[in-house]
């Protein structure tokens, strides 16, 4: 096989790119932007819950007050607390960071014991003696504050950026988080806190053809990178075909409609089980219209005609694994997904999260970066997404970048498209 020719990412990744590269003024404003969305959406949940942001408990997500109040302690722990910041990702975890409110003014000394998820189990964090939403807005304003002044001392090549990186991407996180969040209670989100797919959904049908090549799998060069992109390895790729676009509620539904959900041929023995478990009939956020009219969907509460076009979306790994199987098709795998798009101009993504068929395993020579928990105690427990969805800052959507959540998830914006050999 022939190494495939170097390629530069397409004008469509471009604020991604950006984020990962530009200079500590432009960060500022990245991390500004950020916090302006994050403030949004909590307003959302204001208009709907009312102040004390209360939600009954659920698996899947985090009570909104709780998520807010992690963003901003985040952000001075990487940040304002850590010492060690200008050693970029040569950073020493058993050097402890700082005492809270040693640094930024106004930081609850107590922010460990509430907000730092990797002691905070999951399902603690509706009993906790939480401060109020005003209270943890003014955390926030003056987390931000100290974080901006520090940034305006640093320079371009300063390893410190890699942590005001890592915060920005990490409230964008969050902000995803809240927007399935909002879905899954009915709560209403302004149109203007979601995002246009990274290359717009196509007219042409079909699949597009890929050449056999060695692809280098991975982030390459300068710039951030989360631990688990690198290293950058060469993977053999033999020639294959793969959808132009995610499989569309047009292509989905004729599964439904023929039966598939009720027959087991089509499900792995976990897929059958958790179909089962949940009497699953279709997907979520779908029902049929009265009289076999059609079909709608709901979106952040209400309920409205379904665009057969559109991607299929708040779909398990489980249903997607099933379709394939019933359709006699297969998922991609990260590799062959990464290759169609960085090399295909008429790859279009960016529209839902998409589900491969890589297990979440660490690359050749992985290290993880100081924040620990963010990769390696997931590894071989859950299935690989790309892409990005409309729920995705556009900073974040980056054709490198590695999402994973467990296969049962169709509370997330997630679909999926098809490929096979030759």
């Amino acid at each position: 096989m022939m190494p495939l020719p170097p390629r530069t990412l397409t004008a469509p990744c471009q604020p991604a790119v950006q984020a990962r590269t530009c200079d500590a003024a432009t960060l500022a404003t990245l991390l500004c932007a950020s916090r302006a969305r994050t403030l949004a959406l909590m307003g959302c949940f204001e208009a709907a819950l009312g102040a004390n942001l209360h939600v009954p408990f659920h698996a899947q997500f985090n009570p909104p007050l709780w998520e807010l109040g992690h963003v901003g302690w985040f952000q001075d722990y990487w940040i304002g607390r850590n010492t060690q910041r200008a050693s970029g990702t040569n950073y020493d975890p058993s050097v402890a960071p700082a005492a809270p409110a040693q640094v930024a003014p106004g930081v609850r000394v107590d922010a460990d014991a509430l907000y730092n998820s990797s002691l905070v189990a999951h399902d603690t964090r509706w009993d906790l003696p939480l401060p109020s939403l005003e209270a943890t807005r003014a955390q926030l304003h003056a987390v931000l504050q100290h974080t901006l002044d520090l940034l305006a001392q640093s320079p371009q090549d300063d390893p410190a950026l890699y942590f005001y990186r890592l915060a920005l991407f990490h409230e964008d996180m969050h902000g995803e988080a809240a927007l399935y969040t909002a879905q899954a209670l009915g709560v209403a989100v302004d149109a203007t806190l979601l995002f246009a797919p990274v290359q717009a959904r196509s007219t042409k049908a079909g699949a597009l053809q890929v050449a056999a090549y060695t692809w280098q799998l991975g982030s390459t060069g300068a710039g951030f990178a989360f631990d688990n992109e690198l290293a950058a390895h060469a993977v053999a790729l033999p020639a294959f075909t793969i959808d132009r676009s995610p499989v569309s509620w047009r292509r989905f539904l004729p599964f439904i409609e023929g039966g598939g959900y009720a027959d087991p041929r089509w499900w792995s023995s976990e897929g059958w089980s958790w179909r089962s478990a949940h009497a699953q009939s279709m997907p979520r956020y779908l029902r049929a219209t009265a009289h076999g009219a059609g079909w709608q969907c709901q979106h952040f509460g209400q309920w409205q005609a379904l665009d057969l076009d559109a991607s299929a979306v708040h779909l398990s790994f489980f249903e997607a694994q099933a379709w394939c199987q019933w359709a006699g098709l297969q998922l991609p795998t990260e590799a062959q997904w990464e290759c169609a798009a960085v090399t295909q101009p008429d790859f279009c993504w960016g529209e839902v999260w998409e589900w491969t068929a890589s297990a979440f395993a660490p690359y050749p020579g992985f290290v993880a970066h100081p924040y620990q928990d963010y990769s390696a105690p997931w590894f071989d427990s859950r299935p690989v997404l790309r892409g990005a969805s409309v729920a995705t800052a556009d900073r974040m959507a980056h054709p490198r970048y590695r999402n994973y959540f467990t296969a049962e998830r169709n509370d997330i914006h997630a679909g999926f498209r098809t490929c096979s050999l030759g």
